[in-house]
């Protein structure tokens, strides 16, 4: 089978395959056109997981080794003891739990279905009874915003207080300051932080030129309407950002520090990457990368904050040159 032939026979057979390498309408790229671009780009996180993973490896070698031999040390005791720890299960239900809870109701669909329908009675009550929540609902001006808020808000609610909560009731006597919530240490490896900064940056630079990342972000599509809509969004933006930080690398992590040891980074980049779908694909297929390194971040470190430093660094800088890249930032305070 001849080269030309093969890429004929993806197109055509393979195509749900192709589709699923890109998020929007940007599957390959914009110096290789047809199949062969789409190919090549769905090669490219393979490139990066072999140039980044060795150093990655070698920077974090010594912090797996003494995971491992700590969850060693855990799991003998507790077979000498015939005692057995419930924490890994009860926090990998929950964890598929608020992932699903999430997924169905946290999203746009649930919000037009069943929100908006709530937003907009309230508004016309307002017109025949003035007064109560309605006389500060517009869903005409404010819609998409309401929309992002009800994201915002199902995220932080979903990552923090809901297992917060239940891991109280069922762990009582655990502090919930060891889920990586403690500053203790933070300025001593501050240097680790600014060098994934040096490293993530310039690479957010170069990947927000394309089409693709430029159209996706920011999310909110109102932020250069005023510096109102931006700070809104972008408050909200961090506050999940800081949520996902707390649910993925401390929440997640911390269980399983003592039962996996090394293998609790690797299995929390699992549902990381998949809460990815639907964003750029080499955003997606990256994440694992990603996932790895602020998770063994954290767990050298005890501490999520440096991992919310980096997430929401490279966040606001995606969307301040997405920003750039279309209208400009706004040139006013209020909307309107």
């Amino acid at each position: 089978m001849t080269l030309d032939s093969l890429a004929s026979w993806i197109a055509t057979e393979s195509s749900p395959l192709l589709l699923s390498a890109g998020p929007r309408s940007s599957l390959g790229l914009p110096f290789i056109g047809g199949i062969w671009g789409a190919i090549v780009k769905s090669a490219l996180p393979l490139v990066a997981f072999i140039a980044v993973a060795p150093l990655v490896w070698w920077f974090f070698r010594n912090t797996w080794k003494e995971l491992d031999a700590e969850a060693t040390e855990h799991r003998q005791a507790q077979r000498e003891a015939g005692t057995h720890d419930y924490r890994p299960a009860v926090m990998f239900a929950i964890v598929g739990l608020v992932l699903t809870a999430q997924e169905y109701y946290g999203g746009s669909r649930f919000f037009s279905r069943f929100v908006r329908p709530w937003l907009h009675n309230l508004e016309v009550a307002q017109s025949h009874s003035p007064g109560g929540l309605g006389a500060y609902v517009d869903l005409l001006f404010w819609g998409e915003m309401y929309s992002y808020g009800w994201w915002a808000f199902t995220r932080i609610a979903g990552y923090t207080l809901v297992p917060f909560l239940a891991w109280k009731i069922i762990f009582r006597k655990d502090s919930l300051l060891d889920m990586g919530l403690r500053t203790r240490g933070m300025r001593k490896h501050a240097w680790i932080y600014g060098l994934c900064l040096a490293v993530v940056l310039p690479v957010v630079f170069i990947v927000s030129r394309s089409d693709e990342f430029a159209n996706y972000y920011p999310f909110y599509k109102q932020c250069s309407r005023s510096w109102f809509d931006l700070l809104v969004w972008e408050a909200m933006y961090i506050g999940q950002f800081f949520a996902l930080e707390v649910f993925f690398r401390g929440f997640m992590l911390v269980p399983l520090r003592k039962t996996m040891g090394s293998g609790a980074v690797f299995a929390m980049c699992v549902p990381y990457v998949m809460i990815h779908y639907g964003k750029p694909y080499l955003e997606a297929s990256t994440a694992f990368l990603a996932g790895v390194a602020l998770g063994s971040l954290a767990m050298k470190t005890r501490s999520i904050y440096g991992g919310v430093l980096v997430h929401c660094t490279v966040a606001l800088a995606m969307d301040s040159l997405a920003i750039l890249a279309g209208g400009g930032f706004p040139t006013t305070f209020w909307p309107r």
